[in-house]
């Protein structure tokens, strides 16, 4: 996911000194200038993706998708929705990926 201001992206856990290491190197000269703020890294985070075909003509998922795991409880961290439409990612703590998960099938089933 990326806006003007931020960029976010998953790496495995075990990569993670890796690559805050090969970002710093690269951006050492914006870091320096403060054309960017910092690079961090956020740990123990899971990606739970929404996958359906239907999703694609369906206006609201994303809103539907955002309010039910507000309304249980989980925080998205970020989201990221691929140009097909048939699905969308989102990061959230790795504590609520068995709610996030429960409460996204309950959304889906019923």
């Amino acid at each position: 996911a990326s806006s003007e201001q931020s960029i976010c992206f998953a790496a495995p856990a075990e990569l993670a000194p890796t690559v805050l290491s090969a970002l710093e190197k690269t951006f050492a000269a914006e870091l320096a200038d403060q054309d960017i703020d910092r690079v961090w890294a956020t740990e123990d985070v899971s990606i739970v993706t929404v996958v359906g075909s239907g999703m694609r003509h369906t206006q609201g998922v994303a809103g539907k998708v955002f309010s039910q795991l507000g309304d249980n409880g989980v925080n998205v961290l970020a989201i990221a929705q691929g140009s097909s439409e048939v699905s969308i990612s989102l990061v959230v703590d790795a504590a609520d990926t068995e709610n996030a998960v429960k409460a996204l099938h309950e959304l889906i089933v019923n």
